[in-house]
């Protein structure tokens, strides 16, 4: 095989909950995942000349070991040896810093990818098991679908499928850093955790309004104070017929659940007209099932 396709498929958060701050400076989660009917697009190519090549359509994304789809490929060929080199042409459409694991399924995908066009052989879960080194959400990206993460990310079990449903996205035309948003979570402050038990109910019972009443996600006790578009964003969602809304990730995405594509779109269309959002999609639910 000389090329390849393929779709990276974007992730939201259904329910998002920290429990602790582990000894080691990581965060214990519990965490509800979905994927999305959102991807980038990734072309990849065997080069005689061996070494990695990325070039992608967004002039902002690194093209080197800085890029998460870069250390897939690398992760791979260093391991098997690999003599050939591999071009990849990365098509970005996620939004990039979002909260929607964007660099973590380009690397999912380039992962698959290499795996099929060097015929490693290696099972989803050798190619779980490696993509951890790469990133938490990379494991889930491989595996995709609506899945329970706990641990620090990196421990999965597949959930009841996502009920079918428009999924209207914004993003604001702000950068949100990771890495600030849990150091300043005060765990200790924060007395209503995310409902996640009853979104697992809602999910075994097929009940898509059980699941959006009961969405929640810890980290937006530190993004929205500080960036109070996101609560501007979502109340607009649910003025506008959302059965739930809520912040993706560490933000700063916010997507919105519709039961009916009538109003989603009329959604999608307002909140395009508006300024609160720099970048809006409409889209639906991903299920492997």
């Amino acid at each position: 095989m000389l090329e390849i396709r393929l779709k990276a498929l974007a992730k939201i958060n259904l329910g998002l909950d920290v429990l602790r701050r582990r000894e080691d400076g990581y965060h214990e989660v519990r965490m509800v995942m979905q994927t999305l009917k959102m991807y980038d697009k990734i072309t990849m190519k065997k080069t005689q000349e061996p070494g990695i090549e990325i070039k992608s359509n967004l002039f902002y994304v690194p093209e080197n070991e800085n890029n998460l789809a870069y250390r897939a490929a690398k992760l791979l060929m260093d391991e098997f040896h690999l003599e050939e080199g591999v071009f990849i042409d990365l098509q970005k459409f996620i939004p990039v810093a979002a909260g929607m694991a964007g660099g973590s399924a380009d690397a999912a995908a380039v992962l698959y990818g290499m795996n099929r066009m060097f015929q490693l052989k290696l099972s989803k879960q050798q190619l779980m098991k490696r993509g951890v080194q790469i990133g938490a959400d990379v494991p889930y990206c491989i595996m995709r679908g609506t899945v329970l993460a706990e641990g620090i990310g990196e421990r999965l079990t597949p959930l009841s499928p996502m009920p079918a449903c428009s999924v209207v996205v914004a993003k604001p035309p702000i950068s949100v850093s990771t890495k600030f948003v849990y150091e300043n979570l005060e765990l200790d402050k924060i007395d209503r955790h995310p409902q996640i038990d009853m979104v697992l109910e809602g999910l075994r019972e097929g009940n898509l309004h059980k699941v959006a009443a009961n969405m929640g996600n810890v980290l937006e006790t530190v993004t929205i104070p500080n960036y109070p578009v996101i609560a501007e964003i979502r109340d607009q969602m649910l003025e506008m017929g959302a059965l739930g809304a809520m912040m993706s990730g560490s933000g700063p995405t916010v997507f919105g659940l519709y039961e009916d594509e009538k109003s989603a779109q009329k959604a999608y269309e307002k909140l395009r007209e508006g300024s609160l959002a720099k970048q809006v999609y409409l889209t639906g639910i991903y299920n492997t099932k």
